[in-house]
């Protein structure tokens, strides 16, 4: 199957993911509203009330995600990964992949666990490597390395994707010792892990410039046509400044400003919503493939596993937790 194929057939997670993002996100905006309407007629507090409503949306939000949104994602890593080491995928693609969520998972607290130390692996070895290139760097070793950090933070959040599918992969190994594993791969194959980089960040930035340039565009026009709203919380803000007697910058005081950051933060939520959902899943079917496939070709051995245990001190612990 190609990456194309894989994609087109796992779309379905991609779907239910947005779905939730725009509910969400509807449930964010009506809150904020909602808070700073009754806030601003009750007591004449509409910021106060708007942040309120921000911070339930949010604390709902998160809920959410944490006990529904990460099994589409998981699933579809899952499906994804079946995809490229079978070359095949059942009709069913979307009740398949929810299966075998709950099979490797059993609760919600066995993947986060799975998900926190895969996180926390790549992040050491990330670090390693950063150190490293500001060692070579010399007197730019800086530079270098903050450039390296950011390639790589880029880089962690794929393979900490494609580890969780190494650990649906491995089947028959615990899940502690699947990861394991899949540190192990991307320790063992980062440079070609890292030709992955230019697909990487040019969709990204394509994606966000096509994208979030458009959304920031229309949101702002939308946002023009309630001028009376953002005066209103423009003369808010600099009451605001004065009651607590803050020196708030002109920028923020002005109400055609105002508007464009609500365009803009509107542009980039969608933005991310979009790339995540929809583009983000194509580039990791062609990482995933890459990263499966140097794990099989070369699989992870005893010297690999003591090799990593001297670089990362949590890969070491979870090792000998392992056994």
């Amino acid at each position: 199957m190609s990456n194309k194929d894989i994609y087109k057939k796992t779309l379905v997670f991609s779907v239910r993911s947005l779905l939730m993002s725009l509910i969400s996100l509807t449930l964010f905006a009506g809150l904020c509203v909602g808070g700073y309407a009754i806030a601003e007629k009750t007591n004449d507090m509409g910021l106060v009330g708007l942040g309120i409503g921000a911070v339930i949306a949010i604390v709902i939000i998160i809920i959410l995600a944490h006990f529904f949104g990460y099994a589409f994602k998981a699933a579809q890593i899952a499906m994804m990964t079946k995809a490229v080491t079978e070359d095949q995928l059942p009709d069913d693609v979307y009740h398949e992949g929810m299966r075998v969520v709950k099979e490797r998972f059993t609760t919600v607290a066995a993947y986060y666990l799975a998900t926190s130390l895969i996180k926390g692996i790549f992040r050491q070895i990330g670090n390693l490597i950063t150190k490293a290139g500001q060692a070579i760097g010399g007197d730019a070793g800086d530079t270098i390395g903050g450039i390296i950090s950011t390639v790589i933070q880029v880089l962690i959040g794929f393979l900490c994707d494609c580890c969780l599918g190494w650990v649906f992969y491995r089947s028959d190994l615990a899940s502690t010792k699947a990861t394991c594993e899949g540190a192990v791969i991307f320790f063992k194959n980062g440079k070609t892990l890292l030709r992955n980089m230019g697909r990487i960040f040019g969709m990204g930035i394509v994606s966000l410039l096509v994208i979030g340039g458009a959304f920031t565009g229309i949101f702002y026009m939308i946002a023009t046509r309630f001028g009376t709203a953002f005066d209103k919380l423009a003369a808010e803000i600099i009451e605001m400044g004065q009651r607590q007697n803050v020196n708030i910058p002109a920028f923020f005081q002005n109400a055609e400003n105002l508007a464009l950051i609500a365009g803009a933060v509107a542009g980039v939520i969608l933005w991310e919503i979009i790339h995540s959902t929809f583009v983000r899943p194509f580039i990791l079917a062609g990482v995933l493939r890459n990263y499966m496939k140097a794990g099989i070709e070369n699989m992870p051995t005893a010297n690999d596993f003591n090799m990593l245990d001297s670089k990362s001190p949590k890969f070491a612990k979870l090792h000998r937790e392992i056994g």
